[in-house]
């Protein structure tokens, strides 16, 4: 049985990218700077207004937790990816975007008929991204979907906190997590986005049950889960709770809890020209960095750049050469 570094579980879905101006939220009534769940006739109209008006940016492969594994493939590790999607077009172009079959997926034997999962993406002139999503069979991912040999095999399972909306994902991963507790494999968790704590909070608890090895948030979502003021008694409540954490401050770089100590992290200074999949892109290279040896100060930095990096181009994912290139960066 082949090893992982990581082995995660998320939505499969296909990134459609638009440049759009702020008065187009007020005009669609749209909500700025979160996911939303929407149904597949509300997607395809606002497909048709977005195309109509904006055109498409960029299309790619897309989702939370695909996003990390592909960014810590690129780099170098190993990585396993469970999800769905369905025998179609979109389906194809989604698996042909892991990285020419760096991540190794359940989806040999087990696409279906239907639609496979989209998302809207609007990156507004102050590069944060608004995402619309729909999210077809990836909505059914289950326990029927899981490798519990590649879970068992590998250093850390990882859960995409976008699972919780759909029940029969929630119980999924809550059951490939016991699964890894009772196997001694780390757990680490990303809570995707502050709508999961707005509307989801109770599911996300549910998951996390009694805490992770490791946990990935912005400074938003850390305030929203503790319900704490300011940035210092959020780390209080959460060290209660989690092992270790990485929170991201955009500008402010980012702070790391290691189990003992506080590390802060310096940002770097870009022309940041879409936000979407920044958070994904640092727990990728952050999971790297410490699956491959090294400390999380330097797990940080390498994130850190990493994740400028990619909100200075359009896109949620780096050319594979790029990697190399801002690994040498930090580890020579």
């Amino acid at each position: 049985m082949t090893s992982y570094d990581v082995y995660g579980v998320g939505n499969a879905l296909v990134d459609t990218e638009f440049e759009v101006d702020d008065k187009f939220f007020v005009e669609h009534n749209i909500k700025k700077g979160v996911m939303t769940l929407v149904a597949q006739e509300q997607q395809a109209h606002l497909l048709h207004i977005l195309q109509t008006h904006y055109g498409i940016r960029k299309r790619a492969g897309g989702g939370s937790a695909a996003n990390t594994l592909y960014a810590l493939s690129q780099f170098g590790g190993t990585a396993y990816l469970t999800c769905k999607v369905a025998n179609d077009e979109t389906g194809d172009f989604y698996l042909g975007q892991l990285g020419d079959h760096n991540i190794q997926t359940n989806m040999n034997s087990q696409r279906e008929r239907g639609i496979s999962g989209q998302c809207l993406v609007m990156i507004s002139p102050d590069a944060e991204r608004t995402m619309h999503t729909y999210l077809g069979v990836s909505e059914n991912v289950s326990s029927e979907e899981l490798n519990f040999e590649a879970a068992k095999a590998s250093k850390y399972i990882y859960l995409e906190g976008y699972l919780v909306t759909s029940p029969s994902a929630k119980a999924a991963i809550i059951k490939l997590k016991q699964f890894a507790e009772d196997n001694q494999v780390k757990t680490a968790m990303t809570f995707s986005d502050p709508s999961m704590l707005e509307y989801f909070k109770d599911d996300i608890n549910e998951v996390l049950g009694d805490g992770v090895d490791l946990l990935f948030c912005n400074e938003h979502e850390a305030l929203l889960w503790t319900g704490a003021a300011d940035i210092d008694g959020a780390c209080e409540i959460m060290q209660a709770k989690i092992s270790q954490f990485a929170i991201t401050r955009g500008n402010k770089g980012a702070l790391l809890f290691d189990g003992s100590n506080y590390i802060s992290i310096d940002p770097h200074s870009v022309n940041a020209v879409d936000t979407n999949g920044a958070g994904d892109m640092f727990a990728g290279a952050f999971l790297y960095g410490i699956t491959s040896g090294k400390n999380f100060e330097t797990a940080g930095k390498l994130a850190s750049l990493s994740s400028a990096t990619v909100v200075s181009n359009f896109g949620p994912r780096l050319e594979a050469a790029v990697h190399r290139q801002i690994a040498d960066t930090i580890f020579d």
